[in-house]
């Protein structure tokens, strides 16, 4: 949706060892004035690019390859994602002029169909947007159909022999009720294909194509190497729905705090700070992000004596997001858990959470630190025991980055005073170790004393194991925990990842409250 004259390319190449031999040298010298070619045409310079392997040992050579990627800055509101957003809508392609080999854009008609989107886009006439690459038409509109499950029918007039046939520099558009085509020059072609359907499935020539079952051989082709749904008896499996209202709040008892200071300590590996600090200062924090420098001995115990300083004039405490100590070795948050043990840190925390109500978050990386402290569940920093819950690699052996889905199952915690026991919030994961797990007894404490704050959950608002439900396999579909007394929470899901042009085309609530809870804590 953005402007094709603000746009700029950078290349990335990878070719076979050049040799003695002219026809090795051929290639990258035809790449590189293909690209200069497609820059005078386009109007859209360089800004760089990055000279990769010379890919050849022995007898075998890498296939001489020239990719091009395009940038540009604009408004967000005319970013247009691809996939279909509603049933009975038209669906329009839109194609320049090719040149005699019926592979290539003219290039005066492929700027004029660039025009002709970003008219669309900018009026919102364009629901969605997609442009054809190797797999032709017949899979850009299979793609669409990807994501609302949004079926469609084509045209009678539609071959099968068009759907495959090479159709780069066209677009794919889904309009909205109310639009109204651009009027256009002879050198590029408009005209509507067919509908968008409330059924999922895939009509055209006669045919009716199934939508799951496509779905299901293009998800499934590389499943034995990159498995990403659940077996055997997590399939399906829900658990128990919790519900928990607190019977009596914690508060804070202290004087006022119009603007409460916030610590974040920054470890070696850490990520999330700038969006936590953010999602602090919005809220009405005071922020102060603290490196924390483990390069010389001297130099931990100056950042040591840099925390316990910030954390003596702080509300809050939070550990943010990240792979701290690059995970490794024996797990994540080791680093951070140590640097908390350091008794002049232990103390300063004690001091924050037992003598002046303050409150303390982890999210990620920082849950998986609260947990290996004891800070949560047990709200003191207490040697680990085999019998101490803990997190740890998730069920499907690998790294997990989507959206989910998390319930609020307990109102015990300030943090979640802005929420109420049932909503659900659609947040951002991105671990490799999320998975709670702890013993039946530790389980059955932690529900009695509300001390389970979010489960992950369905489209339905119910708990499960299965893994489009719950990405690590946690136990009671648990996403965060919190102390007994609630003032210190940990949780698996970014909440600080929100914000105006984040997931807008993805349905839910994106917004939790949570950091505005924590500062308001203390007004009271």
């Amino acid at each position: 949706g953005f402007e094709h004259e603000k746009a700029y390319l950078s290349f990335q190449e990878y070719f076979e060892k050049l040799r003695d031999e002219p026809e090795r040298w051929g290639k990258p010298t035809a790449a590189v004035l293909g690209a200069l070619m497609a820059q005078v045409d386009l109007g859209a310079g360089a800004i760089g690019g990055k000279d990769s392997m010379s890919g050849s040992f022995e007898d075998l050579d890498v296939p001489p390859t020239l990719i091009s990627f395009a940038v540009a800055v604009g408004n967000m509101k005319r970013a247009t994602s691809p996939e279909f957003k509603g049933a009975d809508h038209r669906i329009v392609r839109i194609a320049p002029r090719y040149l005699a080999d019926g592979l290539t854009p003219d290039k005066d008609a492929l700027l004029e169909v660039f025009s002709v989107i970003e008219e669309l886009t900018d009026f919102h006439d364009a629901l969605a947007v997609s442009t054809p690459g190797y797999g032709a038409t017949a899979e850009a509109l299979f793609k669409m159909t990807l994501g609302n499950r949004i079926g469609v029918t084509l045209n009678d007039s539609i071959a099968v022999d068009d759907l495959f046939t090479p159709a780069y520099g066209s677009f794919i558009i889904e309009l909205a009720d109310d639009a109204r085509l651009p009027a256009v020059s002879n050198l590029v072609e408009i005209g509507e294909i067919g509908t968008t359907t409330s059924e999922y499935a895939f009509k055209a020539a006669g045919e009716t194509l199934d939508l799951d079952a496509v779905q299901e051989a293009w998800e499934s082709g590389i499943e034995s190497v990159f498995p990403y749904r659940s077996k055997g008896e997590d399939k399906g499996a829900t658990v128990e729905t919790i519900d928990f209202h607190a019977p009596k709040k914690t508060v804070y008892t202290g004087s006022s705090v119009a603007k409460p200071h916030v610590v974040i300590p920054v470890f070696p590996g850490n990520n999330c700070e700038y969006d936590s600090a953010a999602a602090f200062e919005r809220a009405g924090a005071d922020v102060t992000t603290l490196i924390v420098n483990n390069l010389t001995p001297a130099a931990v115990a100056e950042s040591t004596q840099a925390l316990v300083k910030e954390i003596n004039k702080s509300q809050i405490v939070m550990i943010p997001g990240g792979f701290s100590g690059g995970d490794e070795p024996d797990g994540s948050a080791k680093f951070i858990t140590a640097f908390f043990r350091a008794p002049a840190v232990t103390e300063a925390v004690r001091d924050l959470l037992k003598n002046r109500d303050g409150l303390m978050l982890g999210i990620c990386n920082g849950f998986q630190a609260l947990v290996k402290l004891g800070l949560v569940p047990y709200g003191d920093i207490v040697p680990m025991t085999d019998t101490c819950p803990t997190l740890t690699f998730n069920t499907i052996g690998r790294h997990q980055s989507r959206l989910v889905r998390t319930r609020v199952a307990s109102d015990l915690s300030p943090w979640l005073a802005k929420t109420s026991v049932g909503d659900i919030h659609t947040v951002a994961i991105s671990h490799g170790e999320g998975r709670f797990v702890a013993s039946d007894e530790v389980l059955a404490q932690l529900k009695a004393n509300g001390q389970i704050a979010t489960q992950y959950v369905d489209e339905t608002g119910t708990p499960g194991m299965d893994l489009d439900v719950n990405p690590n396999g946690s136990l009671l579909a648990i996403e965060g925990i919190t102390s007994p007394d609630g003032r210190v929470f940990g949780k698996m899901g970014h909440s600080e990842r929100s914000g105006n042009g984040l997931y807008v085309n993805v349905p839910g609530n994106k917004y939790q409250p949570i950091f505005e809870a924590g500062v308001e804590y203390f007004a009271a």
